[in-house]
């Protein structure tokens, strides 16, 4: 039968979201209903509310979220309830042909439910990355349940969206790997990730960069060895000088930006790579000598949620972070209520917090 929960919700472009009554309907096949416990609020929620996804008004926020199976439809087999998941947003197909190919990572056909929640009158909700967690209960294709270990979920939550992305950016994607040199540009959520996996890896130079001195102390404590304010001098120059003039082997650009991108392309070594982790506005052009493209060798790569396959990376990552190896605690800025996620996007836009979290 189905059921009335609160929501929180992004009713039109730029209005304050709004806390409502959600109908969720029981899982059909292949569907699965999911308590929520925690969900991170993320910058991609913020641009879904400001219109910067699309114009699918009214939204349904939250996706970096975890939480316990309550009901799962016909022909699900992958968890059952009871089951402590973590929500992801790209649920394989298993039948591209990226997934044919035996990278599923990169699957092409990823879906999610084919019902849709609603208002009580009947408007049907377009949910944030196809989960909308800033609700009491979700509906999502069963696919998007990844079963871990119990742990705290407003940390392991987390992995959903913004640490898979910075961690995979740097681990995944940019290969990096024991005795290697890393520089992240950008040390929000997402490049302190990118930072804490790059130390879990066995990188020896973790060079942070930005513009903020807040967020490079943060960086050290998730274990940069050197930081530079790019605000006060050449983050490429700074970078080089770090690396004995060479440039760093992988070099992770959390911004998305042109002139950040600029930068990470001339402070990688010869041969090195770029991973682009940072999401662009549409309008956002890089131009670049094509010798130098060619001459300097090596790859220039984007990351989509940091290359992950969730059923081999989040119960690897929690293990992690159970056994005190990976610090997902220390992302949580704040633990909030469901009708406090206007508030935290103002703190998230003026940089006062890695991550809010709604605790439910």
């Amino acid at each position: 039968m189905p059921q009335t929960v609160k929501g929180v919700i992004a009713r039109a472009k730029g209005a304050p979201v709004e806390l409502v009554d959600v109908i969720v309907p029981d899982p059909g096949p292949g569907e699965a209903v999911v308590a929520i416990q925690a969900c991170g609020v993320c910058h991609t929620d913020l641009h879904y509310r400001e219109g910067g996804i699309n114009d699918s008004f009214p939204f349904l926020l939250g996706h970096e979220a975890a939480g316990v199976v309550e009901a799962v439809g016909a022909g699900v087999s992958e968890v059952a309830p009871g089951d402590f998941v973590i929500l992801n947003w790209r649920a394989v197909c298993g039948a591209c042909r990226a997934c044919l190919k035996g990278k599923p990572w990169y699957c092409f056909a990823t879906h999610n439910a084919k019902q849709k929640m609603t208002l009580t009158d009947g408007t049907e909700l377009s949910p944030a990355l196809g989960i909308g967690a800033f609700i009491e209960k979700t509906l999502v294709a069963a696919g998007q349940c990844t079963k871990v270990p119990a742990a705290d979920a407003a940390a392991v939550g987390l992995l959903g969206c913004g640490v898979m992305a910075g961690f995979g950016a740097a681990v995944n994607t940019g290969g990096v790997g024991r005795g290697d040199s890393i520089a992240v540009i950008g040390c929000g959520g997402v490049g302190n990730a990118a930072i804490a996996g790059a130390v879990v890896a066995g990188a020896t130079t973790v060079i942070a960069v930005d513009v903020d001195d807040r967020k490079l102390e943060m960086a050290r404590a998730f274990g940069a060895t050197h930081t530079i304010n790019s605000a006060a001098g050449d983050p490429v120059q700074g970078i080089r000088a770090l690396t004995g003039g060479h440039g760093a082997d992988v070099v992770v650009e959390a911004v998305g930006r042109p002139e950040t991108y600029e930068q990470a392309f001339y402070a990688r070594d010869l041969a090195g790579t770029v991973v682009l982790v940072g999401v662009p506005t549409p309008d956002k052009q890089v131009t670049l000598p094509m010798i130098e493209i060619f001459g300097r060798g090596g790859a220039l790569k984007s990351s989509w949620y940091g290359d992950c396959l969730p059923s081999r990376d989040f119960p690897m990552l929690v293990d992690l972070y159970r056994q005190g190896r990976f610090p997902l605690e220390s992302f949580v800025s704040e633990r909030i209520g469901l009708g406090d996620v206007e508030a935290a996007f103002e703190k998230m836009h003026r940089g006062e917090v890695l991550r809010s979290v709604v605790e439910l």
